[in-house]
């Protein structure tokens, strides 16, 4: 926040923010005559698209009073985009311009009584979020002059020639150390301390009351040749402190943290040990480590092949040079002798992993499946050198000159000569600051416990004459010695070979490769092609959430295939980017990342960047987030924190007993054992890729501990956390015989319920109970290898949709009727698991047809007549009257689903509340504060008195969404402070207002979907003999596949939609019927009451409903939700008020509602603004809904 005051005395409250789109109308009101004189005629919307960094200032009331747009090329065509370096050194040798620190002015609008103030506080405040810029020019004609306003900040520096037009340009030049100079550093004496003081007390009180009031002063009286304190400071004022000490505990650090890229943080040794015996090497050397992701780029840690150089040769080169001569030479030395360290190579994501979870190793992914095997000891190197690492101690600088932080390294390195490495470490959960992001984190092992991230920084890293220019052929040797130690050298190799031979790749694609050189060495390579699908991207991706594709030509796309970079440059992968975009006039960059299982090219997950967000700041955050289950719950509230763009959680952690779903274990399986909730599927998970993001460790939970904060993963290995997530849901179980003998004719009546028993003994081979993928896989392996189809009996044991879904993979595979055995268990409800009599009697129907034979109400009491039930020949069962026995190849058991034991154990054993399910609260927390939960593994506390609700009445996937919602509260500073509810709501649970979906094959190879509103279950009868139910509308005859049943509430809204159909057809188009009112469906009722529609499959594919099933239909009906709700005449009230106060009884009415209503709409703004909103709609979305007319086309 700043004050800015008029010549007149007027006193405005002002504050900066990027632009955004909706601030367009506003900066075309500000544009005057003599802007266009300045800067030309604009379109405003393409400069925002193609901009760097655009700039918008607001006072208190949200009102626009200034804007300016940057980008890092001159504007009105003096110089090339990818040229102007030289044309301006030329211009003024003594302004030493790069691409680094500078940008170009193209644009400033403010409101004329506060221009002055505006421009300062625009360029105080870019100087600002860009640290490594120092210039910022102003081209304009020269025969114009700057006016009052920008003459304020800008100087002149000469005249230049336009490259098209036949006149003179002016070039000006604002210069940062006039608005918000670097700092000067210097050492710290104890007069500072007063100065200092504040600034610690306004972040932390702890070393005051540790060390008493004058720890400071003795800290800084106590330097020495190890210890150093510094201090940065604004005239004469000191405003920033570090302490620095050489002192640092290698040894902790080598058995903690993968140090491997940074040699150990050691000095090159004769005698160092870096590559293990022959006898201990394997495959994945290194210990497994959970990586860290990055959302703006993927890294990759590769082990280098370290240097054996003098150990003293360092010392002598360094001393008596300046930090960046001794940076200069350490690089020099770093990447002639081939130590590449950690190098950032993105091709690596595209490749398929071919590792066996069982070496314990990191797949080629920057986030991988680990699993977790038993003793197996893996190498570590040993460092003999001396330590070239200093540790920083204690930092505070005064918030107004944060983002200069970076202004002490160049000193306190001077400090340390003999040092090439600066280290920080950070409590995890410690917001990420401006320094460190200039720092590299270091990959920890996974047997690391300390409670603090490392991160280190290296001498070079400070050198600003990185160049990124277009590759040639001289480079190919610096390329070859920077990846040599990349998996994928040799297809980069090729591709630059490509490159400087042809410019194109081997199909005509044209290519382009870019490096980064330091001081005449490479540090970093690209590769790019032309995006060739843009098409595809356009339609298939939600990409126009970040760019408005029209104003982006189509040679403006460019693919991303290869980058690679010294990770002692990472703190420049951004300007590497940007540099890309300039010098190759690209606008944006895709980089794709394919499933494992690539049998379809087409899905695969898309990173996206552009020349907006090349300058956009990312929040860091670094908490422990441990997700248990990878649930439909559980990957919706990945989906939701992965995909928040302005966020990058660097530490999510999935453990799962089969790792992330999406294998396509099954193949080209068409049918499945298990129904589906259509929540994700296979694509959709090509589509996530979660594993790019998401640390995954395989393995069960068996204990928590909350003391330490960590979980038990399979009895022996602990994950760290700082938020817990519960996810586990349900699972089928073993079930339990109730031990009747069946020879006494016992019925139900007479045996004890066993129920709520569980199965102890060992699990039968030929038993399977299926929850996953995985579990259908092994039985599906165990039915083929076992000659079962042609051979076996197989019983199927329960009552819900499974059982049938499983019956009919079974009669798929080729089984006869006959050999399946239904068995259905005594009903718990009264409410069927398909809760619709046509639909159920269809299926009954070709069960008898196929030869399936049917039991109902049968307990298990045996197994093997009570003998050795492994493997099971034979099952016993009582029935209210009388028992029988079914020989057995195979049992398959569908019994209620219940809460994992050993889930359960380690739940009750860490003193969670448990009643039944995992007791939570409306915000998802259990009784401990760090312990969330959600999904059918729990149930909302008994003082909400509603029992009958659950997670598991709503979809999985919006459960997943709202807890993640709730977590970011703690993460996201964007989002406004969460208020305490009234005290009478926070006895009132969530009601979520998603789709319940679930589908499946069932027997006749009916395709099933069932699609309803959340609700406490009734049988379907009973909800239709309600006097609100409303209305039904049904097509077809179950019996036949033809069966389409919609049913329209009160409201006339869509609530429940059943399908059973012997044909395919597009579910996700009907599910977005859900919710809709009947009138949006082309007025489903009125056609339906006049018989015109007798089949509504065919009805849903004509093309007037198109529109209803675009991805973006639901952002229109947002948009016309937002016009109806606003007040768009100032006279009068908005739609929905309006509609208020009749039903309130405000207004006497001459005419009913509805019609005074429609004529309202009609004769005021709102009817044309709903048009407007439809139009745009459909002209934007034209290549999708070609079948839709609007008015430029008739």
């Amino acid at each position: 926040m700043s004050i800015l005051t008029s010549p007149r005395g007027k006193v405005e409250v002002v504050h900066c923010r990027r632009t955004e789109s909706q601030d367009i109308y506003c900066i075309k009101n500000l544009i005057r005559k003599f802007t266009q004189k300045l800067f030309g005629k604009l379109n405003i919307i393409y400069l925002l698209e193609k901009a760097n960094l655009a700039i918008t200032l607001c006072n208190d009331k949200e009102e626009i009073m200034a804007q300016a747009t940057f980008l890092d090329y001159p504007n009105w065509n003096v110089a090339k985009q990818d040229n102007w370096v030289s044309v301006f050194q030329e211009l003024d040798s003594d302004i030493p311009c790069t691409p680094l620190n500078t940008l170009f002015m193209h644009l400033f609008v403010a409101v004329n009584e506060y221009s002055v103030g505006c421009c300062k506080e625009i360029i105080r405040t870019v100087f600002k979020a860009v640290p490594e810029l120092h210039f910022i020019f102003l081209i304009v004609p020269s025969y114009i002059s700057l006016g009052s306003t920008l003459i304020t900040v800008f100087d002149l520096v000469g005249n230049i020639t336009s490259l098209t037009y036949d006149e003179d340009f002016a070039v000006h030049v604002c210069h940062r150390h006039n608005h918000y100079p670097q700092l000067h550093i210097r050492k710290a004496r104890v007069e500072d301390h007063d100065d200092l003081m504040p600034i610690f007390m306004h972040h932390n009180t702890i070393l005051k009351a540790t060390y008493g009031d004058y720890f400071l002063a003795e800290l800084i009286e106590a330097q020495d040749e190890e210890n150093h304190a510094v201090v940065c400071e604004v005239e004469a004022v000191a405003v920033g402190f570090m302490s620095v000490c050489s002192r640092v505990n290698m040894q902790l650090l080598h058995e903690c943290f993968d140090l491997g890229p940074f040699h150990g943080l050691c000095t090159p040794h004769p005698d160092d040990v870096l590559e293990p015996p022959q006898e201990l090497s394997v495959p994945g050397s290194q210990d497994a480590e959970l990586r860290s992701s990055s959302q703006d780029s993927q890294k990759i840690v590769e082990e280098p092949q370290e240097p054996v150089s003098p150990e003293a040769r360092e010392s002598e080169n360094n001393q008596g040079k300046t930090a960046e001569e001794a940076a200069i030479e350490e690089l020099s030395s770093i990447v002639q002798s081939g130590n590449t360290s950690e190098m950032e190579d993105l091709e690596n994501l595209r490749q398929v992993s071919t590792e066996d979870d069982t070496n314990h190793c990191v797949s080629n992914m920057s986030s991988a499946s680990i699993s977790l095997p038993k003793e197996i000891k893996y190498f570590r190197p040993i460092y003999m050198g001396a330590s070239s690492a200093f540790c920083i101690q204690l930092f505070c600088i005064d918030e107004k000159h944060e983002a200069r932080s970076l202004d002490f390294m160049n000193f306190v390195f001077g400090l340390f000569p003999d040092k090439n490495f600066c280290l920080i470490s950070l409590p995890h959960l410690t917001p990420e600051f401006v320094l460190i992001q200039n720092f590299v984190k270091i990959v920890p092992f996974n047997n690391c416990t300390l409670e603090q991230d490392l991160y280190v920084f290296h001498r070079a890293g400070l050198l600003k004459t990185i160049n990124i220019r277009l590759a040639n052929l001289s480079d190919t040797p610096g390329v070859e010695n920077l990846v040599s130690t990349l998996m994928l050298n040799k297809r980069i190799l090729e591709d630059l070979k490509h490159y400087n031979e042809a410019r194109r790749d081997p199909d005509g694609t044209p290519l382009q490769a870019f490096v980064a050189d330091v001081a005449e060495q490479i540090v970093g390579i690209a590769v790019i092609r032309d995006e060739t699908d843009v098409e595809y991207i356009r339609s298939h991706y939600n990409i126009e959430d970040f760019i408005y594709f029209s104003h982006h030509q189509r040679e403006e796309h460019g693919h991303l295939y290869h980058f690679a970079l010294n990770p002692i440059f990472r703190h420049y992968t951004r300007f590497f980017l940007k540099e890309i975009l300039r010098l190759g006039y690209k606008s944006c960059l895709y980089y794709p990342i394919y499933p494992e299982s690539r049998e379809s090219k087409l899905s695969y997950a898309l990173n996206h960047t552009n020349r907006k967000l090349t300058l956009e700041p990312k929040i860091t955050v670094n908490a422990r987030i441990v997700v248990v289950g990878a649930s439909n719950v559980g990957l919706s509230f990945l989906e939701t924190l992965v995909f928040c763009s302005h966020l990058k959680f660097s530490n999510l952690t999935l453990i799962s007993t089969h790792g992330l779903p999406g294998k396509k274990l099954l193949g080209t399986e068409q049918r499945k054992f298990l129904a589906c909730d259509h929540c994700f599927n296979d694509k959709d998970h090509a589509l996530m890729s979660l594993c790019s993001w998401v640390n995954v460790v395989v393995g069960r939970m068996t204990a928590i501990d909350r003391a330490a904060k960590h979980v038990v993963v399979s009895q022996e290995e602990i994950v760290l956390y700082d938020h817990l997530i519960l996810c586990t849901g349900q699972q089928y179980q073993v079930p339990c015989p109730t031990g009747a003998d069946i020879s006494q004719l016992l019925t139900n009546r007479e045996i004890p319920n066993s129920s709520k028993q569980r199965y102890t003994g060992k699990v039968p081979c030929n038993h399977f109970t299926l929850n996953d993928e995985e579990d259908c896989l092994k039985a599906l392996t165990w039915i083929r290898n076992n000659s079962i189809i042609t051979e076996g009996n197989v019983i199927v044991y329960g009552d819900t949709i499974d059982t049938y879904t499983t019956v009919e993979v079974l009669l798929n595979l080729g089984m006869k009727g006959s050999s399946i055995y239904l068995v259905q268990p005594p009903p718990i409800s009264t409410i069927t698991c398909i809760n619709n009599y046509s639909v159920e009697s269809a299926v009954e129907d070709a069960l008898r047809a196929a030869g399936v034979t049917i039991y109902q109400e049968a307990l298990l009491a045996q197994w093997n007549d009570g003998q050795n039930p492994d493997p099971i020949h034979s099952a016993s069962f009582t029935t209210p009257t009388k028992p029988f026995k079914l020989p057995c190849s195979l049992f398959f058991s569908f019994c209620e689903k219940n809460v994992d034991y050993e889930t359960f154990k380690a739940i009750n054993d860490a003193c969670l509340v448990y009643d039944g399910r995992l007791v939570i609260d409306m915000n998802f927390h259990t009784n401990d504060i760090a312990i969330r939960a959600a999904g059918s593994l729990t149930k909302f506390s008994n003082r909400y008195y509603s029992n009958e609700w659950s997670h598991s009445s709503f979809s999985s996937k919006e459960i997943g969404f709202q807890l993640a919602a709730a977590m970011l509260n703690l993460f996201d500073p964007t989002l406004e402070p969460v208020t305490e509810p009234p005290a009478d709501l926070d006895r009132l649970i969530p009601m979520y207002k998603g789709a319940k979906i679930q589908g499946g094959i069932l027997p006749g190879s009916y395709h099933y979907l069932h699609i309803a509103k959340p609700a406490i279950p009734t049988p379907l009868k009973v909800q239709m003999a309600q006097p609100d139910f409303g209305s039904e509308i049904v097509t077809g005859n179950a019996k036949d596949g033809t069966y389409f049943r919609i049913h329209i509430n009160k409201y006339k809204m869509v609530e429940t939609i059943t399908c059973l159909s012997k044909e395919p057809f597009p579910t996700s188009n009907y599910i977005r019927l859900f919710g809709q009112h009947e009138q949006v469906l082309n007025n489903l009722c009125a056609r339906y009451e006049d018989q015109l529609i007798t089949d509504l499959y065919s009805y849903f594919t004509e093309p007037w409903c198109m529109a209803l099933f675009h991805d973006r239909f639901i952002d229109l009906r947002k948009e016309l939700r937002q016009i109806l709700t606003s007040k768009e005449e100032e006279e009068l009230p908005s739609m929905e008020q309006l509609a208020r106060q009749i039903e309130d009884d405000e207004i006497n009415l001459n005419e009913k509602p509805r019609k005074y209503l429609r004529r309202v709409f009609q004769e005021t703004i709102y009817k044309t603004l709903v048009e407007k909103s439809i139009l745009d709609y459909l002209h934007y979305n034209h290549y999708h809904l070609p079948m839709y007319a609007w008015p430029d086309i008739i």
